[in-house]
């Protein structure tokens, strides 16, 4: 019999945490689905363990990645994965025990709905950092389609293990790729590039784990400069940016100009720079001005794009375009 949502997890060497991830699971009200738990070479014991469950619980699959990476295991999981709906779950994360459900009847209600997430919590030893805090606070913030596809060239927007999807749409557009890239950032850009439409439930649905070990913070895919080269490659290809407005990048700093000649690369026309600087201001950087704001905002049909990462300098930028009466998404973009 077809399940409902199949639950991906990949997992290596979880843990403790694993009892409390596999506890969620299977706590669900929502009892039509299945568990794919894919081992990807694990030296602690999760092997046994699950495959114990599973000796208990037939919903549970045990498959083998053979160490072949976390991208290889995910495709794995959409390969065999029987339900027409996969939800995402990492081996030391906690799921509520109403998410899959109201995912679930989310995408039922919304057939146009490609992929919903929900709200998140933090879980560390000692609590979120500030940086971290910030980080989920913006997140949580995005919730709309809108607000997912306007936001995105900042950050992701999405928790990975917080997120379910329809399998078929996942599949059509090639599934997970590998390459010197964070593979979940990937798709949601690859998706909205696509055209699929995304959203997330306001219900905080996941508690999401952050310690040394977290890919992010150890694997070389998710440092700065993989994901400057993903937004770029992206963000050059928005139509947005090619409705033959001038183009006009808010920063003109040295790192911003790093960031900005990864976009530029591709072909793209700067018109100008901005900075608050008064050494700057006035000066020519790779042919083009660098202007105030007050003169930037001045350009008639410009598309602004906000370059400057700097806490506080974001929202102080978006409320100078907002007070201009320049639409997020329509008149222009915060980049991280």
């Amino acid at each position: 019999m077809t399940p409902a949502v199949s639950v991906v997890m990949p997992f290596r060497d979880p843990g403790p945490h694993l009892g409390p991830a596999l506890a969620s699971i299977l706590a669900q009200g929502e009892r039509d689905f299945e568990l794919l738990a894919i081992d990807d070479g694990s030296t602690d014991g999760s092997r046994a363990r699950l495959a114990r469950a599973a000796d208990r619980d037939r919903r549970i699959r045990l498959l083998d990645n053979r160490g072949r990476g976390l991208v290889a295991a995910l495709n794995l999981g959409l390969a065999r994965a029987r339900a027409p709906l996969v939800a995402r779950m990492d081996a030391d994360d906690v799921m509520a025990p109403e998410r899959l459900a109201a995912q679930r009847a989310f995408l039922r209600a919304h057939p146009e709905c490609d992929l919903v997430a929900c709200r998140v919590r933090g879980l560390a030893d000692g609590g979120p950092g500030p940086g971290w805090r910030r980080y989920l606070a913006w997140q949580n913030a995005c919730l709309t389609h809108a607000d997912l596809r306007d936001e995105a060239y900042w950050e992701s927007p999405l928790a990975h293990p917080s997120v379910m999807f329809r399998r078929q749409r996942v599949l059509a557009l090639g599934g997970y790729r590998a390459g010197d890239f964070p593979e979940d950032y990937e798709l949601w850009l690859r998706m909205l590039s696509a055209g699929c439409r995304l959203a997330k439930l306001p219900q905080v649905l996941l508690d999401w784990r952050d310690h040394p070990r977290r890919a992010s913070r150890c694997d070389p895919r998710y440092r700065r400069e993989a994901f400057d080269a993903l937004r770029a490659t992206h963000l050059a290809a928005d139509p947005r940016l090619h409705q033959g407005r001038p183009l006009v990048v808010w920063g003109a700093g040295p790192r911003t100009r790093r960031r900005a000649r990864r976009l530029l690369a591709h072909g793209l026309a700067l018109h100008a720079w901005v900075d608050v600087a008064p050494r700057r201001i006035g000066r020519w950087l790779a042919g083009v001005p660098v202007l105030s704001p007050d003169q930037a905002l001045g350009i008639r049909g410009a598309f602004m794009l906000g370059y400057v990462t700097r806490h506080g300098a974001r929202e102080a930028i978006a409320a100078r375009f907002h007070a201009a009466g320049l639409a997020r998404g329509r008149d222009y973009l915060m980049v991280g």
